[in-house]
Order: structure tokens, then sequence, then C-alpha cells
């Protein structure tokens, strides 16, 4: 019998036919069922080239499972098995799901706000990502220095290409392609290249192994015309997504996004968006989370299939701000996965100071989204994170790290403090980002971002019949002063003359 842990991949292989094109040809599912009978998810499997099929499974909860595969090649049908498997070990959550659509065992759905993630056992998640589109593009010396490089980095989410990328600053062509074929006979888009899906699956496992979402770029316009990817037909990139999502839907790290910046490809329609995204879902049994990310024009994010806000700033001034109005129009989690870069290189996108980098992370988060990292300096040598990954050279990341860490210690049920409709402790907050629990029923604990302005005081009005404490965080010095003894009523809080300041008022616990 074989053994895996629950929400870890079993990576089933199969012998079977080498003749004609498999990847068109064969079909080949399996049936994976409890040996108690209250679970069973069906599997698509794909073909791995050399007669090789393969067949990837995630199992949702511990026990004994079955499974029957079913195929139009004799020598893969029927083929049966047991696997058991074991229970997750600690720091293994599974997926990350909306946290409406995670199963607690205390109610049978949680419904505490559409705004949030949760993994798949009810624990919290944080998106805290970066950007590095054409990694698994680089040679394997700079693969496994981005690797390296994440692994002491802050970032639980990487947005990440399929396809290389062709764009400035990234122009050489890749040592593999995903389909068979060459630049100077073209690309076979009917056979997959198998070394280059290894290597994918290869550095998608130890993203895994470092706790990493992988938001996965299915499909983006920066081509090449020997490339060809942006442009294939309807029937070869729905052939295309179909592979995709069957080989990896198993990985529980992974996230779709249909596309990088879709209205750079004009020539694909709504409607097709719309199918591909149905394309996926039917060849992924777990329901992964689904996005898709813009330039200039916004998807309409209201589509059923899409799970979460994925946006790019479109105002060169308003950007992490925007997260407001997006959770009120979307009801949905809104993640700013292109929020400007740190950098200088010469378009604006790409020459943000690292302050106004953190900023915008701070910003993002206080108004109850979720902010995506990138760094795009030209003079630090041949490598640009934001395109190849490599190292890090900026002074954002660890401040970023720093945010990271408080927004994780604030209480789960924290939200956004609308400031149209009234007052946070007792004065009015359109003029910053705050966020609180139960504002509106005389909260417990508050946190009033300040961020480019430098206020020399703030006053207060706590709610009556309680008392608090105050820190006061600089949020670049990474700094936190607790001030001295406890408040109550009307308070005047002294700050110092400078930008990126932050206020965090917590009411004190008589009964502890």
């Amino acid at each position: 019998m074989q053994t895996v842990e629950q929400y870890r991949v079993l990576d089933l292989v199969l012998e079977g036919t080498s003749e004609g094109n498999p990847y068109v040809d064969i079909t080949l599912t399996a049936q994976f069922e409890r040996a108690d009978g209250t679970d069973a998810v069906e599997v698509r499997g794909f073909y791995r080239g050399e007669g090789h099929y393969g067949i990837r499974f995630m199992p949702r909860s511990a026990g004994t499972w079955t499974y029957r595969t079913a195929s139009s090649d004799p020598a893969l049908a029927g083929v049966t098995g047991e696997v058991e498997v074991t229970p997750a070990s600690e720091g293994n959550h599974g997926r990350v799901l909306l946290t409406k659509d995670v199963k607690r065992s205390d109610v049978p759905f949680d419904t505490r706000g559409d705004h949030t993630f949760s993994y798949e056992d009810g624990t919290r998640f944080l998106p805290f990502g970066t950007t590095a589109y054409a990694w698994t593009n680089q040679e394997p010396e700079c693969q496994d220095e981005t690797v390296e490089t994440l692994a002491a980095a802050p970032f639980n989410k990487i947005r990440m290409c399929i396809f290389p990328k062709f764009y400035d600053f990234n122009t050489d062509d890749p040592a593999m392609y995903a389909f068979e074929g060459s630049l100077e006979d073209g690309f076979d888009h009917t056979r997959f290249y198998e070394p280059f899906w290894e290597n994918l699956d290869h550095r998608l496992a130890q993203l895994d192994e470092l706790g990493i979402q992988a938001d996965i770029i299915l499909l983006h316009p920066y081509d090449k015309p020997e490339w060809g990817f942006s442009k294939m037909t309807r029937e070869e990139d729905a052939f295309y997504l179909a592979y995709v999502a069957r080989r990896y839907s198993a990985f529980r790290n992974v996230w779709w996004s249909l596309a990088n910046e879709f209205d750079l490809m004009p020539w694909k329609s709504v409607e097709d968006w719309d199918s591909y995204a149905r394309i996926v879902m039917a060849n992924d049994p777990y329901g992964h989370l689904r996005s898709i990310h813009n330039c200039r024009t916004i998807f309409d994010h209201s589509h059923p299939w899409i799970t979460h806000v994925s946006w790019q700033r479109c105002d060169l001034q308003k950007t992490a701000e925007c997260v407001t109005e997006l959770r009120e129009q979307y009801h949905k989690p809104v993640l700013v996965d292109e929020v400007g870069y740190e950098g200088n290189v010469t378009w604006g996108w790409g020459n943000l100071t690292a302050q106004e980098e953190v900023r915008r992370f701070w910003e993002g988060c206080l108004r109850g989204g979720y902010v995506t990292h990138g760094e795009t300096y030209v003079d630090r040598g041949p490598k640009i994170w934001w395109a190849h990954g490599g190292k890090l050279y900026g002074e954002s990341p660890e401040r970023i790290a720093f945010c990271r860490q408080f927004m994780e210690s604030l209480p789960e049920d924290m939200d956004l403090v609308p400031y149209e409709k009234g007052f946070c402790l007792g004065t009015m907050n359109w003029d910053i980002a705050c966020m609180a629990n139960d504002w509106s029923e005389g909260t417990d604990d508050v946190v009033m971002y300040f961020g480019f302005f430098r206020p020399a005081y703030r006053d207060l009005t706590l709610p009556e019949g309680k008392t608090y404490t105050i820190d006061v965080v600089d949020t670049w010095n990474m700094t936190v002063e607790t001030l001295p003894g406890t408040y109550e009523g009307q308070v005047r809080v002294d700050l110092p003359s400078r930008q990126y300041m932050l206020l965090h008022i917590k009411a004190v616990d008589k009964t502890a």
C-alpha cells in the first residue's frame, strides 16, 4: 500500500502506449474514493513522454483511499490501488481558499467576511507577494539563487509565468520551451517538452517546501514572433490550459492567474477568458484560486469564476488606496498585484523609492487588501528580480517583513473602517488608513496609519468604559514605542515629525 500525507501529492506513473500522439489521442482518469465512502474525487491524467503517464492526487482527508483508472488505452485502464493517507503534519495547512469557503469544525462554513483568505484547515493566510515573472526560464544557477533568496525573504506568494517573457531588460531566449520544436522549425503546440515541465515540477515543489504560494500566470502578451505562445489558436490555448491544470492542480500551493495584462492581448475576447477559466476549472478538481490581471483596462471581476481581484494600478498617483473602492465594488479579496516596483528603470512603474514601495504595502494592508512587491534595479547586475529572479538588493523586503509580522499579530476580526461612515475613536478618519475590530461597537483594537503625512499629534476620544494602551510605530525604521501608562476618554497623542508613522491602540484586558 502506498502512503502519502494529507494535502500532499501522490504522484502515480503508469506505463502505456507511445504510439501516435498520446497527448491528443489518449484519455486517462482515475476515481479516488475514501474506503468509508465519505469522499471521492475524479482526477484527469496527463502524458509524460516515452510511454509514461501521470496521475496526481491530493488527498483532502486522512484515512484509507482506493483508486481505479479508466482510459482509452487498455494498458492504462482498470488499474487499481490503495493509498493510506496520514494526517497533515505541523505546518501543513492545505490549499489557500476564500475564508468563507473553508469548512470549519464549529460552523458549516465561515462567513466572517468576503475579503479574506484561509488555509484549508482554517488557519488565516495573509498574502505578502513578490514578482519574478520568468525565473523558471533562466539558467539553473539563477533558479537556484532565486530559491535561496526566497528562503530568506518575507514573501509567501510569488507571481510567475510558465512561458518566457520578451520585454525590456529581458530579451534572451530560454534554454527550454514548454513545447517540442525549435525557433528555427517552430513549435508543435500538441506536444509538450517533458524536461521543461519536470523542471517546473521541481521548482513548484521547492516553493511549496518554503511555504510559498505559486500564482501561476498562464498566458501573457510579452512574446516573440518566433515563440508565438500568446497567439496560439483557441483550440491550442484550450489544449495547453487543460494540460497545465491536470499536471499541477494536485499541488496545494498553486493559484491560477489566467493572464498578466489581459488587455494587451485584444485578439482574445472576454468570452475567450470565460471559456478558458471553465477549462481550467474542469481539469482542476480541487478548486484553486483564480484571477486575471490588467494593464490599463480593468476586467470585470464580478465574473463568478474569479475568486479574487488581481489588480494593477492604472493611476500613477493613486495605487493601494484603490483597495477600498475595489472591495466595495466586488466583495472579494483585493490583491494589488502590481503596485509598482522599487528600483530605477526608466519607466514610472519601476523606479519607486523603497520608502514608497513600503508605504504602499501598509496603505493596502490597512485598507483590508493585500500587496505584491517587485524590484527593478538596472545597475545591480545583469539579472533584475522582477523578470529573472536571482538576488534582491532593495531596502523594502526587510520592512515588508516587519509589516507582515505586524499584520499577522492583529486579531483575525480586524477590518477596514470605512471613512465615509463616520468616526474612528472620536476622530474623522478620512485622511488615514484605519483598521479596527468591532469598530462601530466600541473597539478593542485600532490601527491608524498616517503614510506620507506627518501630524504633530492626533486627538482621540476613546470609548467609554474601556482602558487602552497606545503604541507609536515607525514603519520605516521598524520601531515600536509603547507610551507609558494607560488611557481613557479624551487623549492627545504626540507624534514624531516624520512620515510613515502608525498608532496602535489596544484595550486593556482587566481580567488578565
